[in-house]
């Protein structure tokens, strides 16, 4: 006879516990990107329908997956707004006015897009989805002190790029 207490919850159960807590990991880094409500939650809901298709592999470790592809989500959608400002003419009534912030966040994305990878993983983990040390040295494989460093260097490489472009401007 088996102990039901004892018997491990099925892969949806785990899902839908922990599904209120992952979207708003996913819309807090979307959003910190973004800077828009309604294009986090789409890059939030995207995330999360990757999640439950990807649940088997992450369960065991969630957090730091969905607030990774959060963050892709939220850059997908950064450079389709790029993308959709450069085809619109300068000239045109249509094109979108320039917020200031807006211009902020697309200059600190890409220069996290310019940092090497495990750096770049470091800093979405531990500053834009406020993991822990200890959370994002479980999520990517690797020991805090390794955490350490790669947020000590990243955010130090993340000044040196913004100074730069301070300074060009």
């Amino acid at each position: 006879m088996t102990d039901v207490g004892s018997a491990a919850p099925s892969a949806a159960g785990d899902y839908e516990s922990l599904f209120p807590e992952l979207w708003r990991k996913a819309y807090v880094v979307a959003y910190q990107v973004l800077g828009s409500q309604a294009q986090a939650e789409d890059a939030a809901q995207e995330a999360m329908a990757k999640a439950y298709s990807w649940w088997g592999r992450i369960r065991k470790s969630p957090h730091g997956w969905v607030a990774k592809t959060a963050y892709t989500q939220a850059i997908d959608i950064a450079r389709r707004q790029v993308r959709h400002r450069e085809v619109l003419g300068a000239d045109d009534p249509e094109r979108p006015s320039r917020d200031p912030r807006v211009e902020d966040r697309m200059d600190l994305t890409a220069a996290i897009e310019r940092l090497p990878r495990r750096q770049r993983e470091v800093i979405v983990l531990r500053y834009l989805a406020d993991q822990s040390e200890a959370d994002t040295a479980s999520a990517l494989g690797m020991r805090v002190t390794t955490v350490r460093k790669h947020a000590q260097r990243g955010l130090a490489t993340l000044g040196g790029h913004l100074a730069t472009q301070v300074r060009e401007v």
